[in-house]
């Protein structure tokens, strides 16, 4: 059996790779790819049994990949997305695994995939459906983030929205605090990730930095229409625009 696998987190690969020999229970001839064009290259060249990718590479969406190439072994998607896509995945009957995921529920995806084969039910990727997931993938961009993947050495961590108290940028990425005083890196702008929060909860204070209504302390007044706030657990204090000052106030009664 060869297979491949696409996903760009060195921690997440070598999870796939365990949880393959634990469920087939020998070694597993295989394939990986960190990006599209790495991937690409693989399909050109090679036929697989089937394929384990996650959505979200170093250069783009897998599904992006899969529009551009004709693939007849079955994929299992491999993702932190829930939500509307989710929902997709589970319509089209696509076999996918939901991260961080379990030995179990990695069995039960390879065991679906195994089903549907055997009774000829198993219909490969098309363009339709990729447009099907593509558009869910952006419904669920386009609600307020619940969560967001944190990519560490050791694995893959999930933080809440509600937990986050301060978000700085730091050029093509952010610095975030959470509840517990802890910062952590999210691979999106601040443009980006503003977009994606509650408003009610969440204000662009300044070019830089983004606040949670939940964590602020103390606001005061400071020269040139600024306002200082001090964020619970975070020792520096943050400073509002001159810009933005007004805004901020009336978000404040809001």
């Amino acid at each position: 059996m060869n297979i491949l696998i696409i996903e760009d987190e060195i921690p997440a690969y070598q999870k796939l790779t365990k949880c393959l020999d634990t469920f087939f229970n020998i070694k597993i001839s295989q394939d990986w790819a960190r990006s599209i064009v790495d991937a690409e290259k693989l399909l050109k060249e090679n036929s697989y049994d089937f394929i384990l990718s996650d959505i979200q590479l170093l250069d783009g969406l897998s599904f992006d990949l899969f529009n551009k190439i004709k693939i007849d072994a079955p994929i299992i998607f491999c993702s932190a997305h829930d939500e509307y896509l989710f929902q997709a995945f589970n319509t089209n009957g696509i076999a996918y695994i939901l991260k961080p995921y379990s030995q179990d529920e990695f069995n039960k995806a390879i065991l679906k995939y195994q089903s549907l084969f055997k009774k000829g039910d198993y219909n490969p990727l098309d363009n339709s459906t990729i447009n099907v997931l593509k558009t869910a993938l952006q419904q669920e961009y386009n609600t307020y983030k619940k969560r967001f993947v944190i990519k560490k050495a050791s694995g893959i961590q999930l933080l809440n929205a509600i937990d986050i108290s301060l978000i700085t940028a730091s050029g093509d990425f952010c610095l975030v605090n959470d509840k517990d005083a802890k910062r952590h890196t999210i691979s999106q702008n601040l443009g980006s990730i503003v977009q994606q929060l509650n408003p009610k909860k969440f204000f662009k204070i300044n070019r830089s930095e983004i606040v949670n209504i939940d964590f602020i302390e103390k606001i005061e007044s400071h020269f040139k229409n600024r306002l200082l706030i001090s964020i619970k657990n975070h020792k520096e204090k943050v400073m509002t625009s001159s810009s933005t000052t007004s805004d901020f106030r009336k978000w404040l009664e809001s």
